[in-house]
């Protein structure tokens, strides 16, 4: 099973293709080229990270980003199979706060993987190239991998 991960923004949306084991790809891309990636990408599972209301007003960029979530799941093979992911659920999940931070998220799953998890072109980790909003979107996947397999949760 695979999961095609995405952290969906205004313009560009971080996205990991996710196999339990390891990265298979990633990378941060235009909305327009995720959308077209969602509608034709092998992967079992789409997910994507959610936003949620905290009662505090917001601005047109969340709406765009909603915007967006929208066309993704719409755009999937199985719309209604798509999973949405709220960020306060990654964050309890991987670091047991909801206070965690990006560079507590990606620490986690560094130390999820091991030493070696990036590794080096010649010798490339499981999470070789995760870059940028990618690590967003990893955190989603495996949140989302964990919950489907059970996986004991990362403290």
């Amino acid at each position: 099973m695979s999961i095609l991960a995405i952290d969906p923004g205004t313009t560009q949306s971080g996205w990991c293709w996710f196999d339990g084991r390891g990265v298979r790809d990633s990378g941060v891309f235009d909305n327009p080229e995720i959308l077209q990636m969602a509608a034709a990408h092998p992967a079992d599972l789409l997910a994507l990270e959610m936003i949620a209301s905290y009662g505090m007003p917001v601005g047109r960029e969340v709406f765009e980003t909603c915007m967006w979530i929208g066309r993704y799941v719409q755009a999937w093979r199985a719309p209604d199979a798509a999973m949405l992911v709220y960020r306060r659920d990654v964050k309890l999940h991987l670091c047991g706060s909801a206070r965690a931070k990006d560079p507590h998220i990606r620490q986690a799953l560094l130390d999820r993987f091991g030493p070696d998890a990036i590794g080096k072109k010649a010798a490339p980790g499981p999470l070789y190239g995760v870059r940028s909003h990618a690590w967003a979107a990893l955190a989603v996947a495996v949140t989302v991998w964990d919950g489907i397999h059970g996986a004991a949760k990362a403290a």
